[in-house]
Protein backbone atom coordinates (compact mmCIF):
# COMPACT_ATOMS: atom_id res chain seq x y z
CA UNK A 1 0.00 0.00 0.00
CA UNK A 2 1.04 3.32 -0.62
CA UNK A 3 1.54 6.45 1.21
CA UNK A 4 -0.78 8.91 -0.29
CA UNK A 5 -3.80 5.69 -0.01
CA UNK A 6 -2.67 4.76 3.40
CA UNK A 7 -3.30 8.32 4.23
CA UNK A 8 -7.07 8.37 3.09
CA UNK A 9 -7.72 5.06 4.70
CA UNK A 10 -6.37 7.35 7.83
CA UNK A 11 -8.25 10.10 7.03
CA UNK A 12 -11.49 7.93 6.07
CA UNK A 13 -11.30 5.40 9.64
CA UNK A 14 -10.78 9.04 11.48
CA UNK A 15 -13.90 10.69 9.65
CA UNK A 16 -16.03 7.42 10.53
CA UNK A 17 -14.63 7.86 13.81
CA UNK A 18 -15.91 11.34 14.45
CA UNK A 19 -19.34 10.36 13.35
CA UNK A 20 -19.28 7.61 15.47
CA UNK A 21 -18.46 9.35 18.36
CA UNK A 22 -20.54 12.17 18.04
CA UNK A 23 -23.48 10.14 17.18
CA UNK A 24 -23.24 8.77 20.73
CA UNK A 25 -22.51 12.02 22.30
CA UNK A 26 -25.81 13.66 20.91
CA UNK A 27 -27.67 10.89 22.16
CA UNK A 28 -26.19 10.61 25.71
CA UNK A 29 -26.15 14.36 26.24
CA UNK A 30 -28.56 15.61 23.90
CA UNK A 31 -27.51 18.23 21.18
CA UNK A 32 -27.37 20.91 23.15
CA UNK A 33 -24.92 19.64 25.55
CA UNK A 34 -22.84 18.45 23.29
CA UNK A 35 -19.57 20.26 21.87
CA UNK A 36 -16.76 19.97 19.39
CA UNK A 37 -14.64 19.66 22.35
CA UNK A 38 -16.84 16.50 23.89
CA UNK A 39 -16.99 15.01 20.74
CA UNK A 40 -12.56 15.26 20.35
CA UNK A 41 -12.28 14.05 23.94
CA UNK A 42 -14.21 10.57 22.61
CA UNK A 43 -11.88 9.40 20.21
CA UNK A 44 -8.82 11.67 21.78
CA UNK A 45 -8.17 13.97 19.17
CA UNK A 46 -7.99 17.89 19.57
CA UNK A 47 -10.92 20.26 18.79
CA UNK A 48 -9.08 21.83 15.82
CA UNK A 49 -8.67 18.29 14.46
CA UNK A 50 -12.56 17.82 14.24
CA UNK A 51 -13.03 21.21 12.58
CA UNK A 52 -10.27 20.04 9.56
CA UNK A 53 -13.31 17.64 9.00
CA UNK A 54 -16.79 19.54 9.98
CA UNK A 55 -17.30 23.25 10.53
CA UNK A 56 -19.18 23.07 13.72
CA UNK A 57 -21.44 20.63 15.59
CA UNK A 58 -24.63 21.32 13.14
CA UNK A 59 -22.35 19.99 10.13
CA UNK A 60 -22.15 16.70 12.34
CA UNK A 61 -25.48 16.28 13.14
CA UNK A 62 -25.93 16.61 8.95
CA UNK A 63 -23.63 14.12 7.89
CA UNK A 64 -25.40 11.76 10.61
CA UNK A 65 -28.69 13.04 9.16
CA UNK A 66 -27.80 12.33 5.77
CA UNK A 67 -25.51 9.35 6.38
CA UNK A 68 -29.10 7.52 8.45
CA UNK A 69 -31.37 8.22 5.67
CA UNK A 70 -28.71 6.54 3.17
CA UNK A 71 -28.89 3.59 5.27
CA UNK A 72 -33.04 3.28 5.11
CA UNK A 73 -33.13 4.57 1.72
CA UNK A 74 -30.68 1.28 0.98
CA UNK A 75 -33.02 -0.84 2.85
CA UNK A 76 -36.48 0.53 0.73
CA UNK A 77 -34.78 0.32 -2.43
CA UNK A 78 -35.44 -3.39 -2.60
CA UNK A 79 -39.35 -2.65 -2.83
CA UNK A 80 -39.29 -0.70 -5.52
CA UNK A 81 -40.00 -4.17 -7.56
CA UNK A 82 -42.73 -4.68 -5.75
CA UNK A 83 -45.59 -4.28 -8.09
CA UNK A 84 -48.69 -4.22 -6.33
CA UNK A 85 -48.82 -0.51 -4.88
CA UNK A 86 -50.75 -1.80 -1.78
CA UNK A 87 -48.43 -4.74 -0.68
CA UNK A 88 -44.93 -2.52 -1.07
CA UNK A 89 -46.92 0.10 1.50
CA UNK A 90 -47.01 -2.31 3.75
CA UNK A 91 -43.46 -3.71 3.15
CA UNK A 92 -42.31 -0.40 3.51
CA UNK A 93 -43.92 -0.06 7.03
CA UNK A 94 -42.29 -3.58 8.16
CA UNK A 95 -38.97 -2.20 6.69
CA UNK A 96 -39.61 1.11 8.85
CA UNK A 97 -40.66 -0.48 11.96
CA UNK A 98 -37.76 -2.60 11.94
CA UNK A 99 -35.34 0.17 11.15
CA UNK A 100 -36.30 2.02 13.92
CA UNK A 101 -35.79 -1.25 16.27
CA UNK A 102 -32.10 -2.10 14.75
CA UNK A 103 -30.81 1.75 14.55
CA UNK A 104 -32.29 3.74 17.39
CA UNK A 105 -29.54 6.00 17.58
CA UNK A 106 -30.21 7.00 13.64
CA UNK A 107 -33.95 7.13 14.15
CA UNK A 108 -33.52 9.50 17.39
CA UNK A 109 -31.14 11.79 15.08
CA UNK A 110 -33.03 11.58 11.72
CA UNK A 111 -37.11 11.79 13.36
CA UNK A 112 -37.13 13.09 16.60
CA UNK A 113 -33.89 15.23 17.21
CA UNK A 114 -35.04 18.47 15.99
CA UNK A 115 -31.85 20.25 14.91
CA UNK A 116 -31.35 19.16 11.20
CA UNK A 117 -34.45 20.86 11.05
CA UNK A 118 -33.27 23.81 11.46
CA UNK A 119 -30.97 24.35 8.95
CA UNK A 120 -33.89 24.30 6.86
CA UNK A 121 -34.40 27.79 7.26
CA UNK A 122 -30.66 28.40 5.67
CA UNK A 123 -31.10 25.71 2.53
CA UNK A 124 -34.13 23.63 2.00
CA UNK A 125 -31.68 21.24 -0.03
CA UNK A 126 -30.67 19.52 3.02
CA UNK A 127 -33.98 17.47 3.59
CA UNK A 128 -33.29 15.58 0.00
CA UNK A 129 -32.80 12.45 1.60
CA UNK A 130 -35.29 13.12 3.64
CA UNK A 131 -37.53 13.89 0.87
CA UNK A 132 -36.54 10.96 -1.61
CA UNK A 133 -37.86 8.78 1.05
CA UNK A 134 -41.18 10.21 1.68
CA UNK A 135 -41.82 10.83 -2.02
CA UNK A 136 -41.86 6.96 -2.60
CA UNK A 137 -43.97 6.78 -0.28
CA UNK A 138 -46.13 9.42 -1.67
CA UNK A 139 -45.80 7.33 -4.82
CA UNK A 140 -46.89 4.39 -3.83
CA UNK A 141 -50.19 6.19 -1.87
CA UNK A 142 -51.15 7.77 -5.17
CA UNK A 143 -51.02 4.10 -7.30
CA UNK A 144 -52.96 2.41 -4.30
CA UNK A 145 -55.59 5.85 -4.65
CA UNK A 146 -55.74 5.18 -8.11
CA UNK A 147 -56.40 1.28 -8.00
CA UNK A 148 -58.56 1.54 -4.89
CA UNK A 149 -56.77 0.05 -2.34
CA UNK A 150 -57.14 3.30 -0.19
CA UNK A 151 -59.87 6.04 0.18
CA UNK A 152 -57.80 9.15 0.56
CA UNK A 153 -58.63 12.71 -1.19
CA UNK A 154 -55.19 13.67 -0.60
CA UNK A 155 -52.29 11.69 -1.20
CA UNK A 156 -50.00 14.28 0.83
CA UNK A 157 -52.13 13.61 3.62
CA UNK A 158 -52.92 10.03 3.22
CA UNK A 159 -48.89 9.51 3.55
CA UNK A 160 -48.93 11.54 6.16
CA UNK A 161 -51.09 9.84 7.76
CA UNK A 162 -49.24 6.98 7.16
CA UNK A 163 -46.11 7.59 8.56
CA UNK A 164 -47.11 9.38 11.60
CA UNK A 165 -48.85 6.40 12.42
CA UNK A 166 -45.74 4.22 12.78
CA UNK A 167 -43.35 7.02 13.79
CA UNK A 168 -46.06 7.52 16.63
CA UNK A 169 -45.12 3.45 17.73
CA UNK A 170 -41.75 3.45 16.85
CA UNK A 171 -41.38 6.52 19.16
CA UNK A 172 -43.31 5.65 21.84
CA UNK A 173 -41.45 2.51 22.18
CA UNK A 174 -38.13 3.93 21.47
CA UNK A 175 -39.04 6.58 24.26
CA UNK A 176 -39.94 3.71 26.85
CA UNK A 177 -43.55 4.76 27.04
CA UNK A 178 -44.66 1.14 26.06
CA UNK A 179 -43.95 0.04 29.80
CA UNK A 180 -47.18 1.74 31.23
CA UNK A 181 -48.80 -1.86 29.00
CA UNK A 182 -49.48 -5.15 29.98
CA UNK A 183 -45.88 -6.34 30.65
CA UNK A 184 -46.16 -9.35 28.29
CA UNK A 185 -47.00 -7.59 25.25
CA UNK A 186 -45.00 -4.51 26.26
CA UNK A 187 -41.85 -6.09 24.28
CA UNK A 188 -43.61 -6.98 21.56
CA UNK A 189 -46.26 -4.26 21.37
CA UNK A 190 -44.91 -2.51 18.59
CA UNK A 191 -45.23 -5.84 16.06
CA UNK A 192 -48.77 -6.77 17.69
CA UNK A 193 -49.86 -2.67 16.92
CA UNK A 194 -48.35 -3.10 13.14
CA UNK A 195 -50.44 -6.66 12.80
CA UNK A 196 -53.48 -4.38 14.33
CA UNK A 197 -52.46 -1.91 11.32
CA UNK A 198 -52.48 -4.06 8.72
CA UNK A 199 -55.41 -5.30 9.31
CA UNK A 200 -56.95 -2.08 8.85
CA UNK A 201 -55.51 -1.17 5.49
CA UNK A 202 -56.77 -4.64 4.40
CA UNK A 203 -59.95 -3.66 5.20
CA UNK A 204 -59.64 -0.89 3.22
CA UNK A 205 -58.11 -2.76 0.46
CA UNK A 206 -61.06 -4.85 0.53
Amino acid sequence: MGINERKEREKEELHKSILTAAREVFLEKGFDQTSIRSIAQKIEYSPTTIYLYYKDKDAILYALHTEGFYLLGSKMEVLNSVENPFERIKAMGRVYIQFAMDHPDYYDLMFVQKSPMNKLDEDHDVWREGQTTFDGLKFSVAQCIEQGYLPFNDVEAGSYLLWATLHGMCNLYDRGRCKVLDEEKSEQIVDLAFAEFLKMLDAFGN
